[in-house]
């Protein structure tokens, strides 16, 4: 399975069917995008023992194939589901034999960090405290601070802080948000708060950054000769 950076079209299931052939193509923006990107090898070999849902998958893809034009009502989200998930597990799989898995991914295994790291995930805006994490971790704030870096190579408020600057730069992207709700939605009590966080960071205040960005997408592209 190849996963590029190109648009998803559900449209064209009929066309694998009809091929006998399973592909699926996958647009990834952004940083968090870009992030995973860079994780994975340029191939998943698929490969699933008895009793892993990977293989599981693999069989009804199969049989959804196999099954002659126009096949049954239903096939292509069927097929572009089935797409999906198994994306998802084969990049579970990979990442589960690799000794090269992203650390975040090793991070996750452990119950006590999955906690921690699930509660900044679904709601980084919310004003987070080393010793509030803790509490959700299980352990005390000196154990949890050693655990999350030895397991993640930085303190906890600097991976907050990296997640927050990473989602803050794919909102500047889009340009769909102002600076104040971007400063909101990413966990700042204001909008000067979060342009000195990310000045901090970046080295440029945000609005400048989005100016370079606009100006990088939106620049000719030179023509290959």
């Amino acid at each position: 399975m190849r996963v590029t950076e190109v648009p998803h079209h559900p449209c064209r299931a009929q066309d694998r069917v009809r091929e006998g052939v399973s592909g699926g193509a996958y647009r990834f923006s952004g940083d968090i995008g870009a992030g995973l990107l860079e994780a994975l090898p340029q191939v998943l070999n698929l490969s699933a023992a008895v009793g892993d849902p990977l293989r599981d998958v693999i069989g009804l893809l199969s049989h959804e194939l196999a099954t002659p034009a126009p096949g049954e009502p239903g096939g292509p989200t069927v097929l572009d589901r089935l797409l999906d998930v198994l994306l998802v597990l084969a990049i579970r799989n990979d990442f589960r034999r690799s000794p090269n898995a992203p650390r975040w991914y090793r991070a996750c295994a452990d119950r006590r960090l999955n906690a921690a790291l699930q509660a900044v995930h679904e709601d980084v805006g919310h004003p987070w405290t080393v010793p509030e994490l803790a509490a959700i971790s299980g352990l005390s704030r000196a154990a949890f601070a050693r655990t999350f870096r030895d397991a993640l190579g930085q303190t906890p408020m600097q991976y907050l802080t990296d997640w927050r600057m990473a989602l803050a730069r794919d909102h500047l992207r889009t340009g769909e948000l102002t600076l104040t709700a971007i400063s909101r939605t990413v966990g700042y009590t204001s909008p000067y708060a979060f342009a000195a966080a990310f000045t901090r960071h970046h080295g440029e205040p945000p609005g400048s950054w989005r100016q370079q960005e606009s100006h990088s997408a939106n620049a000719p592209q030179p023509h290959a000769h």
